[in-house]
């Protein structure tokens, strides 16, 4: 079986989130949605909050597992068997940050590889921090997430 680990913060999901895991499993038979603890980050859902979310999102794609783990994406991508990261990359931005990330990856973990994908042209612009900034200005958010996250983000805003 061939597996692949989509790590990322995801707070919130969002549709170019699920675009690639729909990707992803065009190309892999199983993957694992992991939520990376970033002490970097300061998410607004917590851990749970952030699973169940996913969870719900991505109920209807087969074989997609969600989980989270501490510390190296590659340590966790060799533990449960995967033979790929997904990265995905919206903007020629993205690429530079993920490419350093991908080699580094490479050096930890010979027998992991990066896979990047694009999501759909119309989730180029799209990103959990601009999610969150429309949603607490009031804006209308349901473009761009699964209803469950819109409804969870209204709730958290009140």
């Amino acid at each position: 079986m061939r597996i692949a680990v989509y790590p990322g913060t995801f707070d919130p999901i969002t549709h170019g989130h699920i675009d690639v895991i729909r990707r992803a499993r065009m190309v892999f038979d199983k993957v694992i949605v992991t939520l990376a603890t970033n002490p970097e980050k300061t998410p607004m859902f917590t851990l749970k909050e952030r699973k169940e979310l996913i969870e719900l999102a991505v109920q209807e794609i087969p074989s997609v597992e969600v989980a989270d783990f501490d510390g190296l994406t590659v340590r966790f991508a060799e533990a449960t068997g995967a033979i790929a990261i997904i990265r995905g990359l919206r903007a020629v931005s993205d690429f530079e940050y993920e490419f350093q990330m991908a080699l580094t990856n490479r050096k930890l973990s010979a027998n992991i590889i990066t896979v990047f994908l694009m999501p759909h042209e119309k989730f180029t612009y799209l990103n959990s921090n601009i999610v969150r900034e429309v949603a607490k200005l009031g804006g209308d958010i349901s473009p761009f997430v699964p209803a469950c996250v819109e409804e969870a983000l209204k709730k958290k805003l009140r």
